[in-house]
């Protein structure tokens, strides 16, 4: 209709997350890969943005450890196409979560976010659901770079849980 308004339409809310580890290649590019692909089975990947970053400079530009990818690609899930990086203070603008994978890294984001954004800052393992026993206790999400396959096994474990306790706890605020 000439000269009628539009309908309002209520405005789609995003939320932005970033996964910090500290290199960048195991832990939260496993998670960032584990979020995307729960989001996508959600239809949520037009709400919740996901990246991940690492505190450290080592491994910017690489994929993620081969370990990492190999027990990921087993439960369906695919990191080739992302690479490292760091964590700049820009980050701290663009995203509405960083969420660390240890307390050594909730320290180093603490050093270098402005103090009106610290608390965007939260461990992973925070959001694991209480009914889920298996990490009742377990704060941070242990670094499997030195250890064995099976570490790279409990890193997913880890951020099965904990990705769906973020989804259900992220749900109230993409609402309009």
């Amino acid at each position: 209709m000439r000269g009628a308004l539009a309908p309002e339409y209520p405005q789609m809310k995003t939320v932005s997350v970033c996964f910090v580890c500290l290199g960048n290649i195991c832990r939260s590019p496993t998670a960032e890969g584990v979020m995307r692909h729960l989001v996508d089975e959600m239809k949520l990947s037009d709400r919740i943005l996901i990246d991940s970053a690492g505190t450290g400079d080592w491994h910017i530009g690489e994929a993620p450890n081969e370990r990492a990818q190999q027990a990921a690609r087993q439960r369906g899930y695919d990191l080739a196409a992302l690479r490292g990086r760091q964590i700049t203070l820009a980050d701290f603008e663009r995203f509405d979560l960083l969420i660390a994978m240890d307390e050594r890294n909730v320290a180093a984001l603490h050093q270098l976010c402005p103090p009106a954004q610290r608390d965007k800052i939260r461990l992973l393992l925070e959001f694991v659901p209480q009914t889920d026993s298996r990490w009742a206790g377990a704060r941070e999400v242990v670094d499997p770079y030195f250890g064995g396959a099976e570490g790279f096994e409990q890193v997913l474990d880890q951020c099965e849980a904990a990705c769906r306790g973020l989804i259900a706890a992220l749900r109230p605020q993409l609402l309009p």
